[in-house]
């Protein structure tokens, strides 16, 4: 009788204190929810100073919401995923300033050391943020692969080199800590989409002219077994005027780029070019640059053109250029359609290459997805797409 007393009295103590458990971490939730509705409250009004009045912007931020409506079906299911799935680990801490946070994917089979993908996602450096990246993390944990995605201040609460470090410091974190939820150290990829692409590029291309310096807690470009980047833009110059007559304003893509004076030094196309970059360039991984030919944000000669500058330092470098694709067609559309993703295909054959996989593997890739949004929404969407 008292072991039995004994049992339940400590039955009762842990139920309790799980419940003063949970009552703290949903605490945590609730003010840190607080905390970043304000935070956003206040950039938006910061931002919306920036922009002013300009009927480019505007008419692309209401082809936004109507372009998010028609896909809802397919982003409601993946957010189902994203905060429901137990193979989802979010908002992991990685650094002290705020967005210094990142989500974890894994796949369903815990059955050795996995793949892993560190994804910096896209948003015109004013609008990105880690869960863009749940729907490629779905894909990806799908095919084994363990799938990071790095957070970081969007502007006006930083600027670029402030979005370069924080990426930085989000695959530092990974490459330091992807070994304790099962990650492969000696597989491990970089990717980035659009604005994530170039961000991740100058993360990259710096790791590689620094090879030589020390840092604490840092990381080096030849820990990266391959980059891939996504309808990426690599040299901001050439970009100006395009970005200016899309509705992205000269003035405010200037204010994001800290100024005219430092577009060379975040293009990651001049910076391989630089002669400081030649002893550091033999670190770069294989580079593998992904676009789509119809692609009005971000032309495709931005990714022919970095190839280009890539090739002629002697940088293994592989250019993929998807005819009459925009530039969200390859990273949501397709997708969301279902069937076979040419980009994932890509993506994993690409990868099962570099690690000499069987062509067994490479057939798996191409097992279709089912559909996600009905075909006529997507057609629709991609019509009205401001990007």
């Amino acid at each position: 009788m008292k072991t039995q007393t004994r049992k339940r009295i400590g039955r009762d103590i842990s139920i309790r204190s799980f419940c003063a458990e949970r009552q703290q971490s949903f605490g945590r939730e609730v003010r840190h929810a607080a905390a970043e509705t304000y935070l956003i409250t206040r950039l938006s009004f910061e931002l919306l100073r920036y922009l002013g009045v300009g009927y480019r912007w505007i008419t692309k931020f209401l082809a936004l919401g109507c372009y998010a409506m028609l896909l809802m079906p397919g982003f409601l299911q993946v957010a189902y995923y994203y905060f429901f799935s137990s193979q989802v680990r979010r908002s992991i801490v990685y650094g002290d300033q705020p967005r210094n946070r990142l989500d974890l994917y894994f796949p369903i089979k815990n059955d050795g050391l996995k793949p892993v993908v560190i994804f910096i996602t896209g948003g015109a450096w004013i609008i990105g943020y880690k869960a863009w990246g749940s729907l490629l993390g779905l894909q990806l944990a799908e095919k084994d692969f363990i799938v990071a995605c790095v957070d970081y201040r969007n502007f006006p609460q930083g600027t670029i080199s402030d979005m370069v470090k924080d990426a930085s410091q989000g695959i530092s974190f990974v490459l330091n800590n992807i070994a304790e939820y099962g990650g492969d150290l000696n597989r491990v990829y970089l990717m980035g989409q659009s604005a994530g692409a170039h961000i991740a590029a100058c993360a990259l291309v710096e790791k590689a002219a620094y090879a030589s310096a020390e840092r604490e807690n840092s990381w080096s470009a030849s820990q990266i077994k391959a980059y891939f980047g996504i309808s990426g833009g690599y040299n901001l110059c050439t970009l100006v005027d395009h970005f200016h007559a899309r509705g992205l304003y000269r003035s405010i893509f200037l204010s994001i780029m800290e100024g005219e004076e430092s577009l060379r030094r975040f293009s990651p196309e001049i910076m391989v070019q630089d002669h400081g970059l030649n002893n550091g360039v033999g670190s770069l991984p294989p580079i593998i640059l992904l676009h789509g030919s119809e692609d009005v944000s971000i032309p495709s000669d931005a990714s022919k053109t970095f190839a280009d500058a890539l090739r002629k330092v002697g940088v293994k470098t592989e250019l993929i250029i998807y005819d009459g694709k925009t530039h969200t067609d390859l990273f949501l559309q397709d997708p969301l359609r279902g069937g076979t993703d040419q980009l994932l295909k890509d993506i994993c054959t690409c990868i099962r290459r570099s690690e000499g996989a069987a062509s067994t593997n490479e057939e798996e890739v191409m097992l279709p997805r089912r559909r996600l949004v009905p075909e006529f929404m997507i057609q629709l969407a991609r019509k009205i797409s401001p990007f």
